[in-house]
């Protein structure tokens, strides 16, 4: 990445929620003579009708595939594949394939950074410069405003300017360029910021750079290092890593496809270090590690009961997230949402480069769900809509015990 802060952007502004993730690759939807292909019962995988059905609704929205887990405690998971894991050869896609988990790697940064909190090596109520002097400065930005807390809530105020590829040329051209949080944090600063922080919520992505590096700072090891340490580890997480500048994703796993203007062809986008690795992004992951380490975070078997319970004290998100959650409130790095059965679940979305992944987990862990579509293709915000509350069916289904 060559860009200074003060150049103009040679990708446009690059978002990892699912809004965003649909709505930056705003392109034709459409099914792209999708199959359907369903694991029964082996490899120690179950059927579920529903979770079936809210699958194949999915690949009929536009999604090249689709592959879904729910793990509870009364038996094996449950799985549900859609679609095709490549255009070309029609290969189904694998139940335990690896995928691009994007800003759901914020749940695990959070997660770490709630476990320095209990190890009182940080407080929520820190400030960005105490923890990284002359960091967050210039343009209005202070850091000296900014708490760790607001950092996790999304509550900064900072700025997001990110890159994204705005054609298959420029794909093809900058896949394996990487960027430093360092950069990241300097193409924020070059801008003023949103809000004053605290007073408002705007989804961001340069915030968890910044808790990434605060990690860094209070431990002495990168971001990835404590979430392998203290969290892959522990767990036995051993599909979850951090590729790095390592473009290609181990075998088994679904291709995905994005669009780069209306009525081009699909462009294979699976291997590309990506431009968010930084705390914000950078995991991989498959459903069942990803089902693990939220039913052991909720299940509190990774925070202490104080720390599980300051994650859980929410605030409302922007309109724009309220389109799309209906009724969802932000934690520190976790989202809750009612279920139609009653109560909460808690989980968090990550989208890149035509990936989607979707989680939810019971407030107890005792259920949870996630789904990844790969090749998602979208023409509208009205589209990104229906895909939205597709995916949110499918997990109200799946944690409400619908079969």
């Amino acid at each position: 990445m060559t860009n200074t802060p003060n150049e103009t952007p040679r990708r446009s502004r690059r978002r990892t929620l699912l809004l965003s993730a649909l709505a930056a690759g705003a392109v034709t939807a459409g099914l792209l003579g999708a199959t359907v292909a369903e694991r029964r019962g082996d490899g120690g995988h179950r059927t579920n009708a529903a979770l079936q059905r809210d699958v194949d609704a999915l690949t009929a929205l536009g999604a090249t595939g689709v592959q879904a887990r729910l793990t509870g405690p009364d038996g094996p998971d449950a799985t549900a594949v859609g679609g095709v894991a490549d255009v070309t050869t029609r290969q189904p896609v694998p139940a335990d394939g690896y995928f691009r988990i994007a800003s759901v790697t914020k749940a695990f940064v959070a997660t770490v950074v709630l476990q320095l909190v209990a190890e009182g090596k940080l407080t929520l109520d820190d400030t960005v410069e105490s923890r990284l002097p002359g960091v967050v400065t210039g343009n209005g930005n202070d850091g000296r405003a900014i708490t760790v807390r607001d950092l996790l809530q999304h509550r900064s105020g900072l700025h997001d300017d990110y890159p994204d590829y705005t054609s298959a040329e420029d794909f093809r051209q900058h896949r394996n360029d990487t960027v430093t949080a360092e950069q990241t944090v300097a193409r924020a600063m070059a801008h003023q910021p949103d809000f004053r922080p605290g007073t408002q919520w705007s989804y961001g992505n340069t915030g968890y750079v910044l808790l990434g590096m605060i990690v860094e700072r209070v431990t002495g090891h990168p971001w990835h290092q404590e979430v392998h340490d203290r969290i892959v580890r522990p767990l036995a997480l051993d599909h979850t890593s951090r590729p790095g500048a390592t473009p290609a994703l181990p075998q088994p796993h679904a291709a995905t496809y994005q669009r780069f203007q209306d009525g081009g062809p699909l462009v294979d986008v699976t291997e590309q270090v990506g431009m968010g690795t930084n705390g914000e992004a950078g995991l991989i992951s498959t459903t069942a590690d990803l089902d693990r380490f939220f039913a052991a975070l909720l299940g509190g078997k990774l925070l202490p009961p104080a720390q599980l319970a300051q994650l859980q004290q929410t605030v409302p998100v922007g309109p724009d997230f309220e389109q799309l959650m209906p009724g969802a409130r932000d934690g520190l790095g976790l989202f809750s949402r009612p279920l139609s059965c009653g109560g909460l679940y808690w989980g968090h979305d990550g989208g890149d480069s035509g990936w989607i992944t979707a989680t939810g987990t019971t407030s107890d862990g005792r259920r949870a769900v996630t789904v990844s579509l790969s090749g998602v293709q979208i023409a509208s915000p009205d589209d990104a809509v229906r895909i939205a509350a597709a995916e949110n069916t499918l997990i109200d289904h799946a944690l409400c015990g619908s079969d």
